[in-house]
C-alpha cells in the first residue's frame, strides 16, 4: 500500500511539473510572438525594416535600447532575423557591450 502511495504521489508531482513547463513554454511563445507584431507595428513603411527612427517612436524597447549592437553590419536598418540573431549571440554567451543609457557611470 505505501509502495502505491509512493508512485502515486510521484506521479502527481510530475504531472504538476510538466503542466508548469507547459505553461511556461506557452508564456514565452506569446511573448515572442507579442514582440513580432511589435516589430510589425513599428514598421511604418512596412519594409521589413526597421530605420532607428522607427524603433525609437514604435513599441520597441528592447531594439531601441540594442538598435547599434544588433545593426553588426551598420546598415542603418535591421530586420527581425538580425534580432534573432542577436539574441541568439546574447544567449550563447556573447553578449555585446550595455547600451550606453544603461551603462554604469561607477
Amino acid at each position: 500500500m505505501r509502495r502505491i502511495a509512493l508512485i502515486t504521489a510521484a506521479f502527481v508531482v510530475f504531472a504538476a511539473t510538466t503542466a508548469h513547463a507547459q505553461s511556461g513554454l506557452g508564456n514565452i511563445a506569446n511573448d515572442a510572438q507579442m514582440r513580432l507584431k511589435n516589430f510589425d507595428i513599428a514598421d511604418k513603411n512596412k519594409d521589413g525594416l526597421l530605420t532607428k527612427e522607427e524603433a525609437e517612436k514604435g513599441p520597441v524597447p528592447f531594439i531601441r535600447a540594442h538598435f547599434d549592437a544588433i545593426d553588426k553590419d551598420h546598415k542603418g536598418t535591421v530586420s527581425k532575423q538580425d534580432v534573432i540573431d542577436y539574441v541568439k549571440s546574447m544567449q550563447q554567451g556573447h553578449r555585446a557591450p550595455a547600451p550606453a543609457a544603461a551603462a554604469s557611470t561607477h
